[in-house]
């Protein structure tokens, strides 16, 4: 049995040495155009070979470990052909176009990256649509979004717009309902010619199912099919998970990160079969990818588990994994820098894209509630209803105030105030410093930023064109402070 072993790992090892000094198979690898470096436009391969030193190890020990006779599986046995993970499915496999995040254009200052290791190319700002036509106090009227994608995507460069299934929120089933933002962009892209032909590959659409139990393959063909009906598009460019098809902590908007087993092992999920698997959900996105309904697919709310997961188990079954994650993220909520995330959808690992939201933390990084808290933290009586009659934002809503209590907490607030000095010492708004914080860190993509009005998005776009990036300084200050505040909550609750 040691002989075996030892020969299996020098023919492993010759093999994968071989590889690498000889013409590789254009099957195997992206074309050399695309094997660039991560916030260029153009390399080769002397410039950035540990990308492409990756592509070439990852493409031979899923050709040896593979089901479709590779090494490995014709050594220790066939597969009787049955099995979900020995499958093979065809269509576009875009996984090796480049690594994501490299720069491959600009757009009237705008900078356009590449999605993961797919052929999407996106906007470094993109239209977030959650609240577009909803009862929120301050929504934007169909009016107003029109106007908002005439001048974000026909005049600044911008491309991406995300929305869902389920937008707007909030609805109340009557002047607003579910759907109806993603009919507001379908006739937008209608009346604009956006729709079809040349002027679709204009715009770059993401939207998503709903998630949890509803994710199965026969929903998930079906409740695409209804978002490509009210887009008035032939296809979506990004169709992701609004939540993961299992039970995970993330799927709470990070209220909690502890892992709960009772919670998992619930009849919720566990009853009628349990969650989707990721060898179903694999093959139920490449079945649209292979009828042309979508060109990539993506998870939202999930973590490094359900990436890894999905791209794994794309990779054994031949199939397209996902090009994107989209997850909370700014100056004050940066779980997707620790808790794996940011390592495993790094292109020398699973070569994912990274959409951010909530880069203004609901609000609370433009400064707006500093002077005063937000109605539900407020022991004011009077200034609690004066808030509520004139709010300034979700966190003087109590339902919304609740929901986004993360963004209050005390530790918080105090980097809030933190990040406000340095804002200040930058010669920057506290709302410039954390969008442009957001679009310099590494991980991220894209950030998808609500807007209520045209002065907000205007100032958006004047943020995301300009073309110098945050002093090194600055970047180090704010790393710093959030460290040193860690450090003094540590030792806080040593304390007591």
């Amino acid at each position: 049995m040691r002989i075996i072993v030892l020969i299996m790992a020098i023919t492993a090892s010759v093999a994968a040495t071989a590889f690498q000094h000889s013409a590789t198979p254009s099957f195997l690898l992206p074309t050399r155009s695309a094997r660039t470096v991560p916030f260029r436009a153009t390399a080769n391969d002397d410039e950035y070979p540990s990308y492409s030193s990756a592509i070439r190890r990852r493409s031979l020990m899923t050709m040896m470990a593979g089901g479709g006779g590779g090494f490995f599986s014709d050594l220790f046995g066939k597969s009787d052909g049955n099995n979900a993970a020995n499958a093979y499915i065809g269509g576009n496999i875009n996984s090796g176009k480049g690594p994501t995040n490299e720069v491959v254009k600009t757009v009237n200052g705008m900078r356009l990256r590449r999605l993961g290791g797919s052929d999407i190319i996106v906007s470094e700002l993109g239209l977030g649509t959650q609240r577009w036509v909803s009862t929120d106090f301050n929504a934007p009227s169909k009016e107003d979004v029109f106007k908002f994608m005439d001048y974000a995507i026909l005049d600044h460069g911008v491309n991406l717009i995300d929305t869902a299934e389920q937008y707007p929120i909030p609805s109340d089933g009557k002047n607003a309902k579910e759907g109806d933002s993603e009919l507001v962009i379908g006739e937008w892209m209608k009346t604009r010619g956006l729709d079809k032909g040349e002027g679709r590959k204009k715009v770059v659409i993401a939207s998503k199912i709903t998630g949890g139990r509803n994710v199965t393959p026969k929903n998930i063909k079906k409740d695409c099919a209804g978002s490509l009906q009210r887009l008035r598009t032939d296809y979506i460019d990004i169709y992701q998970l609004h939540w993961p098809a299992r039970y995970s902590p993330q799927s709470n908007w990070g209220q909690s990160l502890a892992y709960n087993l009772d919670s998992d092992k619930s009849p919720y999920w566990r009853g009628m079969g349990g969650p989707t698997s990721f060898e179903e959900l694999c093959l139920a996105m490449q079945e649209l990818i292979d009828e042309g309904k979508i060109r990539g697919w993506g998870l939202c709310n999930d973590n490094a588990y359900g990436l890894t997961g999905c791209t794994r188990t794309a990779m054994g079954l031949g199939v397209t994994p996902p090009c994107s994650i989209q997850g909370d993220f700014s100056l004050i909520d940066r779980k997707s820098e620790e808790n794996g995330v940011a390592e495993a959808a790094s292109p020398f690992n699973e070569n994912v894209g990274f959409m951010a939201y909530n880069t203004l933390a609901g609000g609370m990084l433009t400064g707006k509630y500093m002077d005063r808290p937000a109605a539900v933290d407020n022991d004011d009586r009077a200034k609690v209803i004066e808030a509520m009659n004139n709010p300034r934002g979700r966190h003087d809503e109590f339902g919304w105030g609740r929901t986004l209590y993360r963004y209050r907490t005390d530790a918080a607030t105090e980097a809030i105030a933190d990040y406000n000095k340095i804002a200040k010492d930058a010669g920057v708004s506290l709302t410039e410093l954390s969008m442009r914080w957001c679009r310099q860190r590494t991980l991220v993509t894209t950030s998808l930023v609500g807007h209520s009005n045209m002065k907000q998005l205007q100032e958006s776009i004047k943020y995301f064109t300009k073309s110098n990036p945050l002093p090194e300084r600055t970047m180090l200050d704010i790393d710093v402070s959030c460290g040193l505040l860690v450090s003094v909550r540590i030792l806080e609750n040593i304390a007591t």
